[in-house]
Order: structure tokens, then C-alpha cells, then sequence
């Protein structure tokens, strides 16, 4: 089978270098109002990874993301995000990135190369056949992602990916695969740009909906989010205000008393 990394092809646009701080603006713009209409052709694909991710948390479970660059950042950023959003515990959702913390910030030469080391990233966190690991790699090439995956598979432990190229390696190792077709990219194989995009909002789309489906939001409101800063604190007491019939200094009092929006309102309708 011949594979292509679509987004490394050669793009429409040249000579960059030419173009005014508008004109490089504007085809910014065009190139990434595309992501989202590639996003929808994938959404049969994130439907069914979220339904066994949820599957998997209802038993016990936990979601690892692992990556490399910025695949990698995304995931942790994704990851990070969920425990002041929805409440949970920090390591409900894990990201990993090849080559470790360090890599975060600071490029780690070769680590996404190595096939074997995403196994021994995973099995610090005693990765089990409950857990759920996505692998993210836009071209859907890289080794460590791929090698991690394929030890999951061996372990009977659930494996998705969200790749930008159709038919990778990475999409033929995944149980659950996505693929989100960009395109090239504006700046050729730049995939911080549109892939990283795509990357993120099918990111968004798994733990948003499978925090939803968890029970982890009530209406549209983050009832279980972290109180921990002014501005959430005053956004729980508003909350609890349209859904109990108090005063702000109640209401405030409540959240104090009982730490989060829905236990707030559970004990006042309890009452």
C-alpha cells in the first residue's frame, strides 16, 4: 500500500516570504476554516472512540493520551484541563509526551523514534485492559505513538488515534482510529497549524462529551468544576442562584460550605 503524509505535500501557496501581513493572514484564515468541515466527515469515528472510552470509565477506567511534539503538548493540555473543568481526579486523564516533561517546552531529539518507550511510559501509570490509550500523531507515522499503541493491543487494552493522514500506520494499529483529512499545510508540513487545530477540537469533543455523558454537567453548567480562583467562585454562586431560589450571599455561603455547585444544590433541595 502506498501511504502519502498529505500534510507534508508541497501546498498552493509559494513564496511566502513575498506575501504582505494581510495577504498571510487572510490564507491563514481560508486554510483553517476548512478544519471544521474535515472535523464533521470524522465525527461517526469520535462517536464510537467515546463510546468506549465512557464504557471503559464506568468500569473504572482511566483515558491515556500519548504523543509526541506538538501531538504530545495537546494531549496534556486536553488532559490538564479536565480536573478544574469537570471535577475529576487529576489522573482520569492522562497525557504523556514522548521524551517526557521536558519536552513540554524544549524539543527532546529522537524521543519520538523510539518504539518501545511509550510502553514503559504507560506502565508507570499500571495501564490496565479498563483504560483506554489514544495515540495522536498528525501524520500518523511516528514510532513512538505507533509502538505504543501496538504493545496496548497485545495487553487486550482498548487503543484509539487521531491521525491527519488517511490509511496511516497509526490508523491501521488503533481499534478506534480517526482521521481528520486537512490537507496540506500553508506552511508545508507545519502540522502546529492546521492538524494541531483539527488535533484540538476532536480532543475537545472526547472528554467534553464523555464528562457529559459521565454525568459531569447538569444543563449546560460545569457543577463540579474547581473553585479556584475569584472569577469561577462568583460563576458557582451564579449558578447556584438560577437553580435554587437564594440570594447571593446565600448562595455564596452554600458553595462555601459545600465546595461545588451541585452539592450546594443537592443539599438546599434535600432540605
Amino acid at each position: 500500500m502506498n501511504f502519502t503524509k498529505t500534510t507534508e505535500q508541497s501546498s498552493k501557496y509559494e513564496h511566502l516570504e513575498k506575501m504582505s501581513v494581510q495577504e498571510l493572514l487572510t490564507n491563514i484564515n481560508n486554510e483553517d476554516k476548512t478544519v471544521p468541515l474535515a472535523v464533521e466527515k470524522a465525527l461517526p469515528q469520535i462517536e464510537t472512540l467515546v463510546t468506549e472510552i465512557v464504557a471503559k470509565m464506568k468500569l473504572g477506567g482511566r483515558l491515556f493520551y500519548i504523543g509526541a511534539g506538538t501531538s504530545g503538548r495537546l494531549g496534556i493540555l486536553d488532559a490538564s484541563e479536565c480536573p478544574p473543568t469537570f471535577g475529576v481526579p487529576f489522573d482520569l486523564v492522562v497525557g504523556i509526551i514522548a521524551g517526557g516533561d521536558t519536552a513540554i517546552r524544549k524539543a527532546v531529539e529522537n524521543a519520538e523514534d523510539n518504539a518501545t518507550q511509550a510502553w514503559i511510559d504507560l506502565q508507570a501509570f499500571n495501564v490496565n485492559a479498563n483504560d483506554v490509550v489514544v495515540g495522536i500523531a498528525a501524520s500518523g507515522t511516528t514510532p513512538y505513538v505507533i509502538g505504543g499503541l501496538q504493545a496496548c493491543n497485545a495487553k487486550n487494552i482498548s487503543t484509539g488515534s487521531i491521525s491527519c493522514n488517511a490509511g496511516s500506520p497509526l490508523s491501521q494499529t488503533a481499534k478506534f482510529p480517526i482521521e481528520v483529512i486537512v490537507g496540506p499545510e500553508f506552511v508545508t508540513g507545519s502540522s502546529r497549524m492546521k492538524a494541531g487545530t483539527a488535533q484540538k477540537l476532536v480532543l475537545n469533543m472526547i472528554t467534553t462529551a464523555t464528562m457529559i455523558q459521565l454525568g459531569k454537567v447538569k444543563g449546560n453548567k460545569m457543577v463540579d468544576m474547581q473553585l479556584s480562583n475569584v472569577k469561577l467562585v462568583d460563576r458557582g454562586v451564579k449558578m447556584i442562584m438560577g437553580e435554587i431560589p437564594v440570594t447571593y450571599e446565600e448562595g455564596s455561603e452554600l458553595l462555601k460550605t459545600h465546595g461545588s455547585v451541585r452539592k450546594a444544590v443537592d443539599y438546599y433541595n434535600a432540605q
